[in-house]
């Protein structure tokens, strides 16, 4: 038998109001002619209703983070490139938010792993004064947004903790707008800033710490354009504890005598789940979507992922992993790792990840586009039905005793990154001091382009922002990471 379910909540005022309502137009009014409700219009703009039950908190910064015009750097559905609730797993698996939702600690870590410039305080960090300048600073330009966690409790509302943005604050009534990201429950509605204070001031249970609030700005340099860190299930936890842990201990107590043996004993350590944790980022398209030529745009982004790509290729850290990889018989297909691109863009496309999909057929075509690149395509199969993918892959070419030949991204550039992106100490275990000599050489970013440098430290910022969380430190610390 069918249950009736909910049909919103009966907002309780005071000590709310309701932003529609004949008072709340009147506050938003006074507000609007004092100035602070300059950032209303760009969050409104782009707001969202959470998706999930318990995506407060990934809701309110998908919100936030479009906002500020910050590219995410890969596409959401279809050509779009848009920040998305799915999108933010890179802290927390989406399906223990999911079940459980998440916590102040972990929002701010996603938050830096965007890229963006954040600033976080719990309550026991500042002061209600502080908070107010906070507001009225976020509250009277469009450069900057502030998320609060409060208990809803406080307003006597029903549920307990919960992440919005905070749209706007009206100086004479000293209320802030909260634009509740769940408008199934709640509308808008202002609240005095004090009770606000006060429900921030709350503790969570989950982590025995108090709430608080985070400032979003525009990051002083955008995502990383072609490798990213994911963490779509547990297995990360394995992978961060081995580059954190047991790559010092292994590089320290076995008996390394070259680059190469280093190579050797870090790469046949590699948990299994590894190309899971790294992956290079892709331009999808459905194929009956895409036009004959690429857009400037996506030519544009292409030949960055080029340069990127080819600055990989050109360090000397690559040319001794690729020696011993070849000494190996490690081989990277292409195919196969266009096919496993293809059928995860299609899961992206669709919107359904849940949904199995397999790829029955793939094509590599060099020179497709009028850049020099390949389009990958591919023949997706799900429930029968068919859909052609295609995958804009960067290529450089490499010179060889039969002349040129087309590189693309595969397993030994990600290692490379990888490696160039662990903390220097990594390595100050090696006995041999010129060995040790050696090898912080091929890793320092002194050495690498200015492109590379980029893409190496939006892989380092990931790594220390998912070492807190390996190590359930993600709530003590809210800082950027150091580099």
């Amino acid at each position: 038998m069918a249950t009736a379910g909910l049909y919103r909540r009966s907002l309780p005022s005071p000590p709310a109001i309701d932003f529609s309502s004949a008072e709340g137009k009147k506050i938003f009014s006074e507000a609007l002619q004092k100035g602070t409700m300059e950032g209303f219009f760009r969050l409104i703009s782009y707001f969202q209703t959470q998706s999930e039950p318990a995506y407060c908190g990934l809701a309110s910064l998908s919100v936030v983070l479009n906002a500020l015009s910050i590219d995410p750097g890969r596409k959401w559905k279809g050509p779009w490139r848009w920040f998305d609730e799915s999108m933010l797993d890179c802290c927390e698996p989406l399906e223990v938010v999911k079940a459980k939702g998440i916590s102040f600690g972990k929002v701010v870590c996603l938050a830096h792993c965007t890229g963006a410039k954040v600033e976080a305080f719990r309550t026991n960090q500042t002061t209600i004064a502080d908070f107010r300048n906070f507001v009225i600073k976020c509250s009277s330009s469009e450069n900057c947004h502030l998320i609060s966690s409060y208990d809803r409790g406080v307003f006597k509302q029903t549920g307990s903790g919960h992440f919005s943005p905070i749209g706007g604050y009206n100086a004479e009534r000293d209320m802030a707008l909260i634009l509740d990201v769940a408008r199934f429950k709640y509308p808008p509605h202002w609240v005095p800033l004090k009770l606000l204070w006060e429900a921030m001031d709350s503790i969570d249970q989950s982590t025995g710490k108090r709430r608080g609030f985070m400032l979003i700005s525009r990051p002083h340099r955008e995502p990383g354009l072609l490798y990213t860190l994911c963490c779509k299930d547990e297995s990360w936890i394995n992978i961060a504890k081995y580059l954190k842990e047991d790559v010092p201990r292994l590089v320290s107590s076995q008996h390394v005598d070259s680059v190469e043996k280093i190579i050797s004993v870090v790469f046949k350590s590699l948990p299994s789940n590894f190309n899971t944790f790294i992956r290079w980022v892709a331009e999808i398209r459905i194929t009956e979507d895409a036009k004959e030529n690429l857009s400037a745009e996506e030519k544009s982004r292409l030949n960055l992922k080029q340069v990127v790509l080819k600055e990989v290729h050109e360090t000397e850290l690559f040319k001794h992993i690729s020696k011993f990889l070849s000494s190996v018989g490690y081989e990277d297909s292409m195919t196969f790792a266009a096919a496993k691109a293809c059928c995860q863009g299609a899961e992206i496309l669709s919107g359904c990840s849940s949904i199995e999909f397999c790829c029955r057929e793939v094509k590599c075509v060099n020179g497709a586009v009028e850049v020099e690149g390949t389009v990958v395509t591919g023949v997706v199969v799900r429930d029968g039905s068919e859909q052609n993918v295609d995958l804009l892959v960067p290529s450089t070419q490499t010179d060889c005793e039969y002349g040129p030949e087309a590189t693309y991204p595969a397993g030994n550039d990600l290692f490379t990154v990888l490696l160039l992106a662990l903390p220097p100490q990594t390595w100050s275990g090696i006995k041999d001091q010129a060995l040790m000599n050696e090898m912080k050489q091929l890793i320092s970013m002194a050495f690498l382009p200015t492109m590379l440098q980029e893409e190496v430290l939006h892989l380092r910022r990931q790594l220390q922002l998912l070492k807190r969380c390996q190590e359930n430190k993600e709530e003590e610390d809210l800082a950027a990471p150091a580099y």
